[in-house]
């Protein structure tokens, strides 16, 4: 009896389990012809993924469709089975038995060193007619593709994340609340035990009901990661786990970057073999569902080590955009971009996951006619005239947007240098003329500043709501802000300023005052001042923000402690802190003071600052045998007291000459603290010449 009724439960879980089976429509294909015997179709398929993708699932599948079909099916769960040959054969004695016999083993990464043995030993010695199926993490040894004549008879399958359609079929099987879904999906990011656990955690957890913000319970987060990542086998693996799911890719020089003091070769060489790692042309990388939870994870566990190593990294590759080649910018860009927008809020505007993979790509003169008609298009006539003026003024400050599979264009973007406007400008483009009129209305931009505009975000999919083409967008203003030289302000032009502002606010950009008449009225501009509020100010500022929520009050214009001098007042506070040199009194209300340049050099003595800043320039001058004599003449007439016709006798000049040699002095030093101020060359010059 007792028999009978296990027979009729293992029919009960075996019904349910196909129940619940979503999706897998090419892998059930690929199998139902390699049953059916079709020509060309595989003997032996290996199905490989990270822990949790569904494996044991659509073995299960398959045996119902074996059987289906009048095959005998034979199972082989490694986890129950001694890893010895001896085992491995009693426990698939039946497939010798029979002619169409199928063999399914799951598990298989357990049987890896044995993998030799059954590719070389055990398999040909099967019936002709026999089907194998194996599925593990692991992904097959190479050797299998080596042998030509196993290329003809196996199929390798890297088993995926379920798409959006399937995802959401499983959420609604598993009884999830249809108003979540977009959350749920968010989260899981196509992968089934992920998509089962939050599943559960939002059917159980009514407090984390909020359809934008929801997130999973701790437990759910903890029972992906044991099941996916298991126990690392050293703290310093735990560490590089850790940057992986802060990251996109990872490489040995980030492990070092980040785990200085640890083997970034062993540690790299451990992450590329775990089964929940893809590798890809710039690194390797978890799947997505992985990265979210060991981030997840982290932050929770240990938020200062967390936000001290986010630190690290973003200091890196903030270097790394400044100083790199461009293209290797361009990836450090996305990164400063990806750490810097793992808030929970921040995923409303970004490109969704399921969307297929896009490129930013340089404008080629062959595009701008499709640039043109593409404006005309989505934004009309006016701003397709817009497009073709900057097309013939700055060409390279456009940017264009393909899908990677078929090359499609998908839109474009421009980031403009303007430094000044001309007549046919001023007519033809009154949103760049309104952004150049507000930040001069604040503090303009000085000779050899210049302002750069975000223009032309346009998108003929998307329009002007997140996508993929709208992250690199994001990706291309984060280099440019950080990669720019000279550039004084900043505006991102957005036609849809309501939906943007909270990112552009965490992003430490406000909207300035404008006036009620304008001539576009539904665009909103959104500014920053890079000489109020510098580099690495602004990063510190978005470090603070990354921890503390959504942005709720769009900031007016920083306040800033800063003076920006114009070139007559910068020329006009040297000669007067010359005069003053000697005398810190003197020094204490010196426009100079409130430069940048001081403000760099202070370490809380601002007049401190300022007279060391001075003895740079005049040294300056001393150090070069052209003006030599220039520099000696100042210090000579500024570290004294006396006349300056004591000091000519005393440098035994002629008074003309000496004043000649004075005013150029002057000239020189004015000409150089105006050099390191608008140019920021100052760290360069204090360098020491290599080989010192």
């Amino acid at each position: 009896m007792a028999k009978e009724d296990s027979a009729v439960l293992a029919d009960r879980l075996a019904s349910a389990r196909l129940q619940y089976f979503v999706g897998r429509q090419r892998e059930l294909a690929l199998f139902r012809r390699a049953a059916a015997g079709e020509p060309g179709a595989p003997t032996v398929i290996v199905l490989h993924g990270p822990g949790g993708m569904g494996k044991s699932a659509l073995l299960q599948r398959f045996a119902a469709e074996a059987r289906a079909m009048g095959r005998p099916v034979v199972n082989v769960d490694a986890r129950t089975i001694e890893r010895s040959p001896s085992a491995f054969e009693a426990a698939t004695a039946e497939v010798f038995t029979q002619d169409n016999a199928v063999l399914l083993v799951d598990d298989f990464e357990r049987y890896q060193d044995m993998e030799e043995w059954i590719r070389d030993r055990f398999l040909p010695r099967l019936p002709a007619g026999a089907l194998v199926v194996v599925a593990g993490r692991l992904a097959p040894d190479p050797l299998w593709k080596a042998d030509l004549g196993w290329s003809e008879l196996l199929q390798v399958v890297p088993l995926r994340e379920l798409g959006p359609a399937d995802s959401a079929a499983l959420l609604t099987a598993q009884g999830a609340d249809p108003s979540l879904h977009a959350a749920l999906l968010g989260f899981a990011a196509g992968h089934p035990l992920a998509l089962r656990l939050a599943a559960e955690a939002a059917t159980h957890d009514s407090a984390s009901s909020d359809e934008a913000f929801w997130t999973p319970l701790r437990t759910a987060v903890d029972r992906l990661l044991t099941h996916l990542v298991g126990r690392p086998p050293t703290p310093a693996h735990r560490r590089a786990l850790e940057v992986c799911g802060h990251v996109v890719d990872t490489t040995e020089e980030l492990l070092r970057v980040a785990l200085p003091d640890e083997d970034a070769t062993e540690l790299f060489a451990w992450l590329r073999q775990l089964s929940v790692m893809k590798s890809g042309p710039f690194g390797v990388c978890p799947y997505d569902v992985v990265r979210d939870a060991l981030d997840s994870d982290f932050r929770w566990r240990d938020p200062e080590r967390y936000k001290a190593m986010h630190r690290a990294l973003r200091r890196h590759f903030v270097e790394r955009v400044r100083n790199a080649p461009e293209q290797e910018a361009l990836r450090a860009a996305r990164e400063f971009d990806h750490i810097v927008s793992r808030a929970q809020w921040l995923r409303e505007f970004q490109g969704g996951r399921d969307e297929g993979a896009v490129d930013e790509r340089p404008m080629r003169p062959e595009d701008a006619p499709a640039l043109i008609e593409m404006t005309r298009r989505v934004e009309g006539e006016h701003n397709s005239r817009v497009v073709a003026h900057w097309l013939g003024r700055q060409p390279e400050a456009f940017h264009v947007h393909r899908r990677r599979r078929t090359g499609q264009l998908l839109g474009f973007m421009a980031w403009l240098r303007i430094d000044e406007l001309d007549d046919e400008t001023r007519a033809l483009d009154p949103v760049t003329v309104e952004a150049w009129e507000l930040v001069s209305a604040m503090t303009p931009p000085r000779q050899g500043e210049h302002l750069g505009v975000a223009r032309f975000m346009v998108h003929e999919e998307n329009g002007h709501r997140p996508s993929r083409s709208w992250d690199l967008v994001r990706t291309r203003i984060v280099f440019e802000l950080l990669r720019a030289k000279h550039c004084a302000w900043s505006c991102v032009v957005s036609a849809e300023p309501k939906f943007w502002a909270p990112l552009m606010t965490y992003l430490g950009m406000f909207r300035p005052p404008r006036e009620a008449a304008r001539a576009e009225p539904d665009h909103g501009l959104f500014c920053h001042d890079w000489r109020a509020v510098r580099v690495d100010e602004w990063a510190e500022g978005i470090d603070a923000r990354l921890l503390s929520g959504a942005p709720v009050v769009v900031p007016e214009e920083p306040k800033s402690r800063l003076s920006t001098l114009s070139r007559q007042e910068s020329d006009a506070a040297v000669r007067e802190a010359l005069r003053s040199w000697l005398d810190p009194g003197g020094l204490a209300d010196n426009p100079l003071l409130r430069s940048r340049l001081v403000q760099e050099l202070s370490e809380g003595d601002p007049v401190t600052a300022l007279r060391d800043l001075l003895r740079k320039a005049v040294q300056r001058l001393e150090s070069r045998p052209r003006t030599r004599h220039l520099g000696e003449v100042l210090t000579a007439t500024y570290h004294s007291t006396s006349t300056q016709e004591a000091v000519a006798r005393k440098l035994n000049l002629a008074f003309s000459t000496y004043r000649r040699h004075l005013a150029r002095g002057l000239d020189e030093v004015r000409e150089t603290v105006w050099d390191w101020e608008v140019h920021g060359r100052i760290r360069a010059e204090q360098e020491p010449p290599q080989g010192s």
